[in-house]
């Protein structure tokens, strides 16, 4: 097992002279749930922002959406990024870069081959971002990778009542079980992507030293300009399930009771860019438990409206497990990059007012 890189005092010295404020920083998958709120926080904290999109129509609707940003908002198209160098073109293009935050990788279920469709996606779209800033950006200084809470948890142990997951934790799971669903799939594409990552670090010593985010489920608001209710990312999904109607008679399974809301991981990783002392550190991301019942009684509270389409009180399910439930240990990404959470019921409210926004 390799072990991730520490900063030895020279090397830290010399992440610390790096500015911390109006960096060039490219950000990959800028279209995505998580990756349009790093752009909200990158030109707040004053940031010049180049960010990978599929397609012109993307980067259009990003742009109009960011009227002040002027020159601060660029765009390159980067169509797929399971292809070999994929990003090379648009890292050569970007002299003078200085931080890299890529977001880009799959979430979803709705899959039909786990390894062409989730597996590659993350696995190759991770090294190939590495390889070409190794090769073409020697500028850059910080690379900061969103992973998962998948790529720590155990799926195999439940809810492992007693244990702690923290950093040090790893998902166990094996190419030949990633092969067998796509819920193992996804699991393991996030974790043999950061896996990839540091090893990448440990093998090839760039100059640039990499952050890793590892968030569990991700709620909060949706952005207007790229969202439908049809079109949510997985997480917000069950939210939208629930204020339409398709709950009524039972409250699904939590499945992961730990969460985050969206805003405050785009601010993580933004102050991972920003932070000396976050270099070479994974980050377990997450404000605490929830459960579907009572994301359910948050909205019955705060939108009467959408009362007849609630389940009623006395329907059942949602609830926490009655055997009880692994702990967490957040105290690196409160103690290190300074994050103050969100509630639930501040999380909840502002997915369900953008959700209304695109006609829920």
């Amino acid at each position: 097992m390799f072990a991730i890189p520490t900063l030895t005092n020279a090397s830290r010295r010399q992440f610390s002279t790096t500015k911390s404020v109006n960096m060039k920083v490219l950000l990959t998958g800028g279209s995505g749930f998580i990756a349009a709120h790093v752009v909200d926080i990158l030109l707040e904290h004053g940031h010049e922002v180049i960010t990978t999109v599929r397609s012109q129509e993307k980067a259009d609707k990003i742009k109009s959406a960011h009227p002040k940003a002027g020159s601060n908002l660029d765009f390159r198209i980067v169509e797929d990024i399971a292809q070999e160098n994929a990003f090379d073109k648009a890292v050569q293009s970007l002299p003078g870069l200085e931080a890299v935050i890529h977001t880009a990788s799959p979430f979803h279920f709705n899959v039909t081959d786990t390894k062409k469709d989730l597996l590659d996606p993350a696995i190759i779209g991770t090294t190939g971002i590495l390889k070409a800033i190794k090769a073409h950006a020697p500028s850059v200084k910080h690379v900061v990778i969103t992973s998962s809470f998948a790529s720590i948890v155990d799926g195999s142990k439940g809810t492992r009542p007693g244990h702690t997951y923290s950093e040090k934790d790893w998902n166990p799971v094996t190419l030949e079980e990633a092969v067998q669903n796509p819920s193992n799939g996804y699991r393991a594409s996030k974790t043999f992507a950061e896996k990839a990552a540091w090893e990448f670090l440990e093998k090839e010593k760039p100059n640039f030293t990499v952050a890793t985010m590892c968030p569990p489920l991700v709620l909060g608001p949706i952005v207007h300009y790229l969202n439908s209710l049809d079109g949510l990312n997985t997480s917000n999904q069950r939210v939208r399930n629930l204020i339409t109607g398709q709950n009524k008679k039972e409250i699904p399974d939590t499945g992961t009771y730990i969460w985050v809301d969206v805003r405050d991981l785009a601010l993580a990783h933004v102050k991972a860019i920003e932070i000396p002392e976050a270099a070479n550190k994974r980050f377990f991301i997450t404000a605490g438990y929830f459960t579907n019942k009572e994301v359910c009684e948050i909205i019955r509270k705060n939108f009467p409206e959408y009362e007849s389409e609630l389940p009623g009180k006395e329907i059942k399910g949602g609830d926490y497990p009655e055997g009880g439930l692994y702990k967490y240990d957040n105290s690196r990404v409160v103690e290190v990059l300074g994050i103050k959470f969100r509630t639930l019921e501040e999380s909840i409210v502002d997915l369900v007012k953008s959700l209304k926004s695109v006609g829920a």
